[in-house]
């Protein structure tokens, strides 16, 4: 029976035997709670020719950054198609299947644009809300994230998914550089959805991004509620614990948070191996043996290394090969990286051409130990590092990399401009990080100094 409603409002082909586990599926993405396939898989079993869930686990596939999945989203376009001709979807449902079609055609920024056209109509529409951000996300394109939530904000009222539209308003705000509001709101949101693990995650950026360590661990301390439910995304919140702890030089907790939670599952996917690679990049960039760790990471790097989905993937691909000391590993992906730019055509290939291949190249040589080189490279792919996506406490790791390659290849001014201008991209803030590197570069300069002159003799 057609005709019937979701929560928010939005009319469905569903019958109503369904609405409940889409509503459910709804809610999971929105919170990233680990059970959203399963109420999807329910929704689907309730009612089979339900065109927009399939095409909705088409983009739950495409979202996921691996090539395997491919496949089967195309399998789940297919299927909507079918679907859609036993049971017509309405024209907001077609969007859904619209958007996938373009994300698999390899333009996902189109797949994004359909939904914030359809939001222009349906500005209660929680899904495609919802859809844009994880869309742009991927893409680092925050300014876009912020307009598409600051557009639909009026009809959102009384929303009963207010409190999540409040989280992803957040980390819009975070991004694009207005912490204060960005914390506020990110409050609010969990007083109206205290399972919004992006809202709680969004405020712990603000902590990183104003050098506020103490803080953002006295924020997540005893939220565990908003986490332990999600899927792989509760390993990056521990992540952003482990990276304050760091701040603050306390290396054991970061240790015991590595290896007691995120990497308590050696999963494969980007995000974990992500999360996991920086950190220990981090951690070696400060001069701390991590051991054997990097032996796992690089082995499901190498594994994964022709992917070729998603920039921000690749890039930390080779973080794990670097780290494990994969020469030909690394100079394997680089190349085929260079044959992924060479090609593009897609949005992901043009990414791959710039800034991906010079952060490539500059990773590859930083490897290698030719650090002058490294430096080159890495600077210059920073100022548009933005378009691999990804969150500004994600992609900082680049920066410190870049940092260290200058340090290490001799450029202690170029390595103190750096760190001055991530202080002031981060709103004057000096972090541990930053107060310890500009220590050491003074240190150096004192130790390189020409000796002194002084008594009687100086001056003659």
């Amino acid at each position: 029976m057609a005709g019937t409603t979701d929560f928010s409002g939005c009319e469905t082909s569903l019958p109503v035997t369904a609405i409940e586990a889409w509503n459910a599926t709804i809610r999971g993405f929105l919170a990233h709670a680990a059970a959203t396939p399963d109420h999807l898989a329910a929704t689907l079993s309730a009612a089979p020719d339900f065109a927009q869930g399939h095409a909705v686990k088409g983009l739950f596939c495409m979202l996921l950054g691996r090539a395997e999945m491919t496949q089967t989203a195309r399998d789940c376009a297919n299927a909507a198609t079918l679907a859609a001709a036993k049971s017509p979807p309405t024209p907001r449902e077609q969007v859904y299947l619209d958007a996938l079609h373009d994300y698999l055609a390899g333009f996902p920024s189109q797949a994004a644009s359909r939904f914030e056209e359809l939001l222009l109509s349906a500005p209660r529409d929680a899904l495609a809300m919802k859809m844009v951000q994880a869309i742009r996300f991927v893409l680092g394109q925050p300014q876009a994230m912020r307009a598409s939530l600051e557009l639909v904000m009026p009809a959102w009222g009384d929303h009963p998914a207010l409190g999540y539209l409040k989280g992803c308003h957040a980390f819009a705000l975070e991004e694009t550089g207005d912490t204060e509001a960005a914390e506020r709101s990110g409050r609010e949101g969990l007083l109206l959805a205290p399972d919004d693990a992006w809202g709680l995650h969004a405020v712990a950026h603000v902590y990183d991004m104003t050098a506020r360590a103490e803080d953002g661990l006295f924020w997540l301390s005893g939220q565990t509620g908003a986490w332990e439910h999600c899927n792989n995304f509760r390993y990056h919140v521990w992540w952003h614990i482990a990276l304050m702890h760091l701040d603050l030089g306390q290396i054991e907790e970061v240790f015991a948070l590595y290896d007691r939670e995120i990497r308590a599952d050696k999963t494969d996917d980007y995000r974990d191996i992500s999360n996991a690679a920086s950190l220990l990049s981090r951690l070696e960039v400060e001069g701390i043996s991590v051991g054997h760790r990097w032996e796992e990471l690089a082995d499901l790097a190498e594994r994964r290394s022709g992917d070729g989905s998603v920039v921000f993937a690749d890039l930390h691909y080779l973080l794990a090969l670097v780290g494990g000391g994969r020469v030909s590993a690394t100079k394997a992906m680089v190349q085929r990286m260079s044959q992924d730019a060479a090609r593009y055509q897609t949005e992901m290939q043009r990414i791959t051409d710039h800034p991906g291949m010079s952060a490539a190249n500059g990773l590859e040589a930083y490897g290698e130990g030719r650090y002058a080189e490294a430096f080159l490279n890495l600077n210059a792919a920073r100022a548009d590092m933005q378009l691999i996506g990804g969150s500004h406490a994600q992609r900082d790791v680049f920066e410190r990399l870049t940092v260290e390659a200058a340090l290490r290849g001799g450029f202690l001014d170029a390595a103190e401009a750096l760190l001055r201008d991530r202080t002031r991209n981060r709103g004057g803030a000096e972090d541990g990080y930053s107060a310890r590197r500009m220590a050491f570069i003074a240190a150096t300069r004192e130790d390189t100094a020409p000796p002194k002159l002084s008594g009687t003799h100086a001056g003659l």
